[in-house]
This record gives structure tokens, C-alpha cells and sequence, in this order.
């Protein structure tokens, strides 16, 4: 028998809100976590490793970075990698190619980079005065940033560390080319890595997410086609609602070890139990949308809406912020707030005295 849909969201839930654990183990467990640098109240990777690593403050990642087996890097969207999942990707070629004289300029800042061991960007900029250029936004920045950036995604630099932020690079090693018949092995175990992450996932997600995956493995996107394929066969498969949903074949959905714990939590918008939001959409029965770059009078949940959870149910959402020291939260609710539920109030004030806790603010 198929499961049904409330065992899928159980096991959405439950595979990804792991018993809280170290930093590393976390990542491992996780596989990739994305990053975003809006801080409502703290940045999404932040905001994402606090339900899954004991202690966890604001920050922790970038300050123990340095020190871990990590990559920076593009997957399927930008975020934190195990350095041997990223290294599944190198060498990668990127789909712009560059003229010589680009060339020349990034081999001149990787002589320059590798001379100091750590630079940056306003270093780069300081030392060689490639001037300003248009960025993806229509604005103007350093020329030399988005050459940093180039060279960084085509294997080049890597991210050393970060301080307040801003990326520090260095160089990294020349990845060893990659023999043809290698190709459809990586593909398939980066493939494996996403449904890792956001299984369940409805079969047009996992087409959307092998999709951004061209992105980061833009030498082999032909080839990704044919992975998908490929996966479609050695993953489990139902269908739900005439829905077809796909997770690892190891993982038995209708197994009773998967139970939502009876917390509230309030989760980024880019954690992996709400990222997909035609998921979202099935299992909790509302669209949500991220809004950040929405123009604010066509909000309708509001700048950095977080998704409230409660056991099982996306009740609704909070638009959190610190206002002299102290966190305020608004927040929102689909159907009503629970009436006089004693549960939910204590589960609800516990969430918020962790996100205190872990902003580092009074209680």
C-alpha cells in the first residue's frame, strides 16, 4: 500500500528535525545547507542549524568554519557543503567562457592570493584597481569582487573563512580531471545527496532541483537528464493523491519511528522541511511564499515571513526582529491561533526563549 499523506508528513518532518547533535554531524546528516545573507533576525544557515546542533548560537558556523571539513559552494542553490560532496563537482567549467585577457587577470590574483595565503576582496581591489563594473542587479560593484566570485565558482579560490560576513579567499588546489565513465557516478550521488535533503519530494521537485543542479555541474548538465532517469529507477516511489513521490530506497515512510515531536518551531525560509513550496503546498494545504524581494505594499506575509510549526501542522508565520536588545515576534496564523490550548502556549514560549537564547539577547 502506499503511505498516505499524513505519514509523508511525518516523515518530512521527522527525517530532517533530528535529535540535535554536533556541528559537523549535523551537516553530514543534512548534506548541504543553504545559505542567505539577510539577517531576519540572523542569517538562514544559522536560522537552519539551530534545530539540529546542541547549543547552537548565531554565528557558530562561521566562527568554527575555518576548523571543519567544509566548502562554500554552488549545488543547487549556494550554501555549505562536506568538502567530499563539493569535491564531486570539480573541476567544474563554467557555462560563460572567458576571454584571454579575463584568464590573464585571474591568474595574476591566484599568484596574488597564494603569495599572502588568505586576501580580502578589498585587497585584491586595493593591489590592482580593476575598477567598477554592473552587477547582477542592475547596480554598480568592484570589478574585482565579481572576479573573485568567477574564480571562486570555477574551482580557483575557496572561501578560507569569513570575518563579519565577508569572505576571506584562498587558493585551492587544482582538481584532478575527471575520466568519462567517472561522470555518471558523481552524477548519480549528487543526485542522491538532494533527495537526502528534501525527501520526500514530489517527482516534478526532484526534476526542478536535478535542474539547479546544471548549475553547479554546468561541464555535465547534458548528462543530467539521464541521471534523473536513472535515479527515477533506484529511488522508492508512490503515488499520493495523484501525486508521484520519491525518497530513498533505504527509508520505509510508513514506519512508525517517524513522529513530529510536540514543539513549536519557527523556520527559515530556506530550511529543507519548507523549501520546496509545491511540498508545502500538498502537505500543509497553504502557499506560502518568501517575500523579501517582494515591493513591501504587495506583501502579503510580510518581509522575512518564517513558517510557525507545531508538531505536524504549518499553523502559520512569524516576522521576527531585535528592537533595543529585545526580540519581537509577530506572528500570524492560517487558521486561528490553537484556542486555549496550555500545550501550545508553553511549546510556543519555550521556541521563543531558544531564539532569545540563541541571538545571544536578554531573556
Amino acid at each position: 500500500m502506499p503511505p498516505s499523506l499524513d505519514q509523508l508528513r511525518r516523515y518530512a518532518i521527522a527525517r530532517t528535525l533530528f535529535t540535535p547533535t554536533t556541528l559537523m554531524r549535523a551537516i553530514d546528516r543534512l548534506g548541504f545547507v543553504q545559505a542567505d545573507p539577510i539577517r531576519a533576525p540572523a542569517r538562514a544557515q544559522d536560522l537552519t542549524l539551530r534545530h539540529r546542533v546542541r547549543a547552537y548560537r548565531a554565528g557558530d558556523l562561521e566562527r568554527r568554519y575555518p576548523r571543519l571539513p567544509l566548502e562554500e559552494d554552488f549545488f543547487v542553490n549556494y550554501g555549505f557543503l562536506p568538502r567530499a560532496h563539493q569535491a564531486l563537482m570539480h573541476p567544474r567549467k563554467a557555462r560563460v567562457a572567458w576571454t584571454p585577457a579575463r584568464w590573464k587577470q585571474a591568474h595574476a590574483v591566484r599568484e596574488f592570493v597564494a603569495a599572502r595565503g588568505a586576501v580580502y576582496p578589498r585587497e585584491v581591489d586595493a593591489h590592482f584597481a580593476h575598477g567598477k563594473t554592473t552587477n547582477w542587479f542592475g547596480g554598480s560593484s568592484n570589478a574585482s569582487t565579481q572576479l573573485l566570485d568567477g574564480m571562486h565558482y570555477r574551482g580557483l579560490l575557496r572561501v578560507a573563512r569569513r570575518d563579519g560576513g565577508t569572505r576571506v579567499y584562498a587558493v585551492r588546489e587544482d582538481a584532478p580531471p575527471v575520466a568519462a565513465q567517472e561522470i555518471d557516478a558523481r552524477l548519480d550521488a549528487l543526485i542522491d545527496l538532494i533527495v537526502g535533503t528534501y525527501a520526500p519530494l514530489p517527482a516534478a521537485s526532484l526534476r526542478q532541483l536535478v535542474g539547479y543542479l546544471g548549475n553547479g555541474v554546468p561541464q555535465w548538465r547534458d548528462a543530467c537528464r539521464p541521471a534523473l532517469l536513472r535515479a527515477r529507477q533506484r529511488l522508492q516511489c508512490a503515488r499520493v493523491d495523484g501525486v508521484d513521490w520519491l525518497w530513498p530506497d533505504a527509508e520505509r515512510v510508513q514506519s512508525r519511528r517517524w513522529q513530529a515531536d510536540a514543539q513549536v518551531r519557527l523556520l527559515t525560509p530556506f530550511d529543507p522541511v519548507v523549501w520546496d513550496r509545491r511540498r508545502f503546498e500538498l502537505l500543509w494545504g497553504w502557499s506560502y511564499r518568501f517575500e523579501a524581494y517582494t515591493p513591501a505594499p504587495k506583501r502579503k506575509l510580510g518581509y522575512y515571513a518564517m513558517p510557525l510549526l507545531w508538531r505536524e501542522h504549518v499553523i502559520g508565520w512569524g516576522n521576527l526582529s531585535v528592537l533595543a536588545g529585545t526580540l519581537q515576534a509577530q506572528l500570524h496564523y492560517v487558521a486561528g491561533r490553537p484556542p486555549q490550548d496550555a500545550a501550545f502556549d508553553a511549546a510556543l514560549e519555550a521556541e521563543l526563549a531558544r531564539m532569545t537564547a540563541f541571538l545571544g539577547l536578554e531573556g
